[in-house]
């Protein structure tokens, strides 16, 4: 009789499904590709089924694996579950909290909020992802997200904290060369900077009966970090968040009304999670910092 798998075993079979060869799958578990050779072997044998063909290229899943990795995936993701209902389950300040925010809201924002954080709970370690990306907090890539935009998962406890508004704005140095614009019409005579592949800007201009073209913007990137270092470097106008414009040295807000939605800001983290005293801490504690910065 079969003996059933260890589990290890069900994790090196889907991370080769997932990955295509033994070496991207060891490099995914962290483990030596012999080791998943051997795990894929022995699972073959405890099963006493041929799972893969091998060829040059790698192992390629024959239709018995495909039909078992989904359960296989299914199971993954339940574990992952269960990782956070434990998490959820401890009691104590110290451990680890996983913070996933955009690139500007990293760089320029958090590092004020968790000096405070990090003085009034020292035991607690913090990881910080920059994205512009969502993170998905479902597969804990992260425990507490700062989003742009309203989260719509239901196993997920969301805050919506306040909108920032967003303005045109340029460094004093580059008003002082080339001039205040007081029009939307003045705007055509200077250097703007905006975004690359996105057509964000140009499609809320277009809107407002503007026809903004890419071409019209002389410097473009779709890195909103760089963007705000082209604008305190007095490159030319662009868009900022008004709280970060307001604590930037030298930079303005100009008097322009170019209508443009706020950004909202909200603070997420898996519902389970937000029963770990260690991540509430945090959760509350950047609350009430975030709240204060979209205040002003």
């Amino acid at each position: 009789m079969n003996r059933e798998p260890d589990w290890a075993l069900w994790r090196s079979f889907s991370a080769v499904v997932a990955n295509g060869s033994l070496s991207a799958a060891a490099r995914e578990l962290g483990i030596s590709q012999p080791t998943v050779g051997r795990h894929i072997e022995t699972l073959e044998a405890d099963l006493g089924l041929t799972l893969f063909e091998r060829t040059l290229s790698g192992l390629k899943p024959n239709v018995s694996a495909l039909r078992i990795y989904e359960p296989v995936a299914q199971a993954q993701a339940s574990l992952a579950e269960a990782a956070i209902l434990a998490e959820g389950a401890q009691l104590d300040f110290g451990g680890t909290v996983r913070i996933t925010a955009s690139a500007v809201t990293s760089n320029y924002v958090l590092p004020r909020l968790l000096l405070p954080i990090r003085e009034r709970y020292p035991a607690i370690a913090l990881e910080i992802v920059p994205t512009d990306s969502s993170e998905n907090l479902l597969l804990r890539e992260a425990d507490i997200a700062i989003r742009m935009f309203r989260p719509t998962q239901l196993e997920l406890v969301t805050r919506h904290l306040g909108d920032i508004p967003i303005l045109p704005t340029a460094h004093e140095r580059y008003l002082a060369r080339r001039g205040t614009p007081q029009t939307v019409a003045d705007l055509a005579g200077h250097d703007l900077i905006g975004l690359d592949r996105s057509d964000l800007i140009i499609a809320h201009a277009q809107s407002m009966g503007f026809p903004l073209r890419r071409e019209d913007f002389i410097l473009r990137t779709d890195d909103q970090t760089h963007m705000w270092e082209l604008l305190k470097a007095g490159l030319g106008i662009g868009f900022g968040q008004a709280s970060l414009i307001a604590e930037t040295p030298g930079m303005v807000a100009l008097p322009l009304d170019l209508a443009i939605p706020p950004l909202p800001v909200w603070l997420t983290t898996h519902r389970e999670l937000f029963t770990s005293h260690r991540i509430r801490a945090i959760y509350d504690a950047l609350a009430d910092g975030l709240v204060s910065y979209i205040k002003g």
